[in-house]
């Protein structure tokens, strides 16, 4: 694999990312194309709207969404028929908003149907009270999770609390804004995709990761973390080694969802490292993690670590690591956005805004009740023990026989 799987290179010796930019509000895409990176792009490869959603995940998914949606497809299907062989697509979007939630769901569903046999992967950014004044965030998040249980194939969820937290505590900035948290978001979807794009001693894809990651369909939300995070100050004065980089990535403050893995247990963890180092010692470091801190990973799943190397390291570091891990710690956000959605829809807050879009209540209903499951789905997987699952495999066995 190399950089020709997500970008093309043109006669100018120019590589363009295949990338479709799609939102309902023009505006948004015309600042992207005439800032400092919009020569990148595809100009056709730009799908907008009339007018922004209002942030009513409604008006994304089924009214002014609906159109919008159908172009990105044409645009996507003539990206699909210019790659050799495609393994997958990954999207990048916020769960709280009119577009990013509602269109980005509608858009995911059409996908599922077309591309059944192709890895679906988003990079789905939570909503924060600390970073908006969004009031119905709640409900556009959890109506995006929801479809996204049964759209994805792997979703990696981003809190922009823990951006913000990241920011203020680690990296020490007074005021962080928008760009801060993307530049970290952007560090990271770098590291992930380092091994398709460079050679690698241990390289990995998009089905090795699934297959790694993923024990149970319906759980693969991911919480991500990224080593190192370093303030400018401190920058040009630390030298990391692999053991430091391997316990900074497992550090709570780390990682991009405000959880406490500690109270959870990891189900899977890949670990994505970036520089030239040592893969016996980066092997050793990830066992010891796994043999110290053995009661916060699920015993009867061996193997549950994985490693991949990309020789090249990113700009201005010697050496990072992008941990990916499926830790049933991501219940907890889950939980916190449910119960915000169940205090606005005890009240009936704001349903007539999507009403007013075509939505019926019991999709709100149905939503809740799909939530409620995930979350009990991760609790029994966090409280099940190996003699569980070693009775019921046998159980499995004698059921065949009979």
């Amino acid at each position: 694999m190399g950089i020709n799987d997500e970008e093309k290179l043109l006669s100018g010796r120019r590589y363009v990312p295949r990338a479709i930019l799609v939102d309902l509000d023009p505006g948004n895409l015309n600042a992207a194309m005439s800032g400092p990176w919009g020569r990148l792009f595809k100009p056709d490869n730009m799908a907008a709207g009339q007018a922004g959603a209002a942030n009513n995940w409604a008006k994304g998914y089924y009214t002014e969404g609906a159109e919008l949606a159908d172009v990105a497809l044409d645009l996507i299907r003539s990206e699909v028929e210019a790659c050799d062989l495609m393994q997958g697509i990954q999207m990048v979007h916020s769960l709280s908003g009119g577009t990013g939630g509602g269109t980005t769901a509608l858009l995911m569903t059409k996908l599922k149907e077309e591309y059944p046999e192709r890895i679906l992967k988003t990079y789905s950014v939570m909503p924060s009270p600390l970073m908006s004044d969004v009031v119905v965030e709640p409900y556009n998040a959890m109506l995006s999770l929801s479809k996204s249980i049964e759209c994805t194939d792997q979703t990696f969820c981003i809190d922009n609390r823990a951006l913000h937290h990241i920011c203020t505590h680690v990296l020490k900035l007074a005021t962080p804004t928008f760009n801060d948290l993307n530049h970290l978001i952007s560090n990271y979807v770098s590291g992930v995709t380092a091994c398709f794009r460079f050679p690698g001693q241990l390289n990995t894809d998009l089905r090795k990761l699934l297959v790694n990651l993923v024990p149970f369909p319906r759980l693969h939300f991911f919480v991500p973390a990224y080593a190192p995070l370093l303030s400018r100050s401190a920058r040009p004065y630390t030298i990391l080694t692999v053991p430091e980089l391997t316990q900074r990535l497992f550090h709570a403050n780390s990682m991009f969802v405000y959880c406490d893995p500690k109270l959870a247990k990891f189900l899977t963890v890949a670990a994505i490292f970036r520089g030239r180092m040592s893969t016996k010692l980066v092997d050793e470091q990830m066992l010891n993690i796994r043999s110290r801190n053995s009661p916060y990973f699920i015993e009867w799943i061996p193997n549950n670590i994985q490693t991949a190397m990309c020789d090249v390291a990113p700009r201005g570091l010697s050496m990072s690591a992008s941990l990916i891990s499926n830790t049933t710690a991501i219940q907890e956000s889950f939980k916190k956005l449910a119960s915000a959605f169940d205090g606005m829809l005890k009240k009936r807050a704001y349903l007539h805004w999507y009403a007013a879009e075509g939505m019926d209540e019991t999709e709100f209903s149905d939503c809740r009740s799909t939530m409620h499951d995930l979350v009990s789905e991760y609790q029994r997987q966090q409280e099940a023990v190996a003699e569980t699952v070693i009775v019921e495999d046998l159980a499995m066995i004698d059921s065949d026989e009979d």
